[in-house]
C-alpha cells in the first residue's frame, strides 16, 4: 500500500483484503438519524441460487418474531427485493437523508428501484459507482430503530461485497448454496473471502435442494445430490437450512407476497443469526 492511500482507494485495489497497512478502520458512520442493532450479509459465490429470496424470507421470519428489520438490496444492477415484497412506490427523502420504504408487514427496504424511474431501467455503471450508492444506502438512508438489518449481495467476491465488508459493521454472513457441485466450489470462494476480511459465518443455506411431490411425499433430488454437508464440514461451519423446490414460493416472490409464505425451514438459521 503506498503512502498516498487512501481508505476509499481499497475498493479497486488488487491488494485489498491481504494488505497490511491499509487504514485502521474504513468503517462508514450511519446516517445520524440511523439505530441499527445487527448487520448480517447474505452471499454466494455465483448468481442464481436465490440469494433474494433466502434475504426475504429470514427478514420476514425475524419480523415474525417481534424483531424491527430492514433489507439494504445492495445488488445494484439487478435489484429485485422490492418485486418479492410488491413494493412499487418510489423512497421519500427529509433534510435528513432517504427514507426507506415500508412493506405491508412493516420491514424497511431499500433498493435502487426505489430510486429509479420506471422498475425496468437498467443501472449500467462502472464498479466504483455502484459501490459508492452501496455506501450511500448505509451513510445516507434514515435506518430508524432496526433490530437486524440484511444486506441483500449481488454474486461473486467482487467490488460490492468488499465494500461491504470493509464499509458496514458487518456481524456476520450468511452464505447461500445449490445442490450442483459446480455451485459448491464456487461457494468456497466466498468462505475463504469472508475469512480473508474476518467476516463471521454465520453458516451455510442450501436453496432448491429436493423437491417433495405433494401426492407422495417422496422427495426428489432434481439437481442432483447435495455437497453441503462436505464444504460445511471442511470449513467448520453450520448448515442452517436445505430449502426446497417450492412453487408457492415462487409464486410469493412474483405476486410480492412474499411475507405471506408458510414454512418452518428457516428457523435455526433465524435462532443461529439471534445467538440462541
Amino acid at each position: 500500500m503506498s503512502e498516498n492511500c487512501t481508505p476509499q482507494d481499497c475498493a479497486g485495489c488488487p491488494s485489498a483484503g491481504s494488505c497490511s497497512s491499509k487504514p485502521d478502520s474504513m468503517l462508514e458512520k450511519p446516517n445520524q438519524m440511523s439505530n441499527v442493532g445487527k448487520v448480517i450479509g447474505i452471499v454466494s459465490g455465483k448468481g442464481g441460487v436465490g440469494k433474494t429470496l433466502v434475504s426475504s424470507l429470514l427478514a420476514v421470519s425475524m419480523q415474525r418474531l417481534g424483531k424491527s428489520v430492514g433489507i439494504l438490496d445492495a445488488d445494484i444492477t439487478g435489484p429485485s427485493v422490492p418485486k418479492a415484497f410488491g413494493i412499487h412506490e418510489k423512497a421519500d427523502a427529509c433534510e435528513f437523508g432517504i427514507i426507506p420504504r415500508k412493506s405491508k408487514m412493516g420491514i424497511d427496504v431499500m433498493s435502487i428501484n426505489l430510486l429509479v424511474e420506471n422498475e425496468t431501467d437498467p443501472v449500467v455503471w462502472r464498479g466504483p459507482v455502484i459501490a459508492g450508492v452501496v455506501k450511500q444506502f448505509w451513510t445516507d438512508v434514515i435506518w430508524k430503530d432496526v433490530d437486524y438489518l440484511f444486506v441483500d449481495m449481488p454474486p461473486g467476491t467482487g467490488d460490492v461485497p468488499l465494500t461491504v465488508f470493509q464499509s458496514l459493521p458487518v456481524d456476520g454472513i450468511v452464505i447461500v448454496t445449490s445442490p450442483q457441485e459446480l455451485v459448491s466450489m464456487i461457494v468456497e470462494k466466498a468462505v475463504k473471502m469472508a475469512k480473508l476480511m474476518n467476516i463471521p459465518i454465520l453458516g451455510i443455506i442450501e436453496n432448491m435442494s429436493y423437491f417433495e411431490c405433494p401426492d407422495c411425499g417422496k422427495r426428489h433430488k432434481i439437481y442432483g445430490d447435495s455437497h453441503i454437508e462436505e464444504i460445511a464440514k471442511e470449513y467448520g461451519i453450520p448448515v442452517l437450512a436445505q430449502l426446497p423446490v417450492c412453487p408457492d414460493l415462487a409464486k410469493h416472490c412474483d405476486q410480492g407476497t412474499i411475507e405471506l409464505y408458510e414454512g418452518d425451514w428457516l428457523d435455526a438459521a433465524v435462532n443461529q443469526i439471534l445467538g440462541e
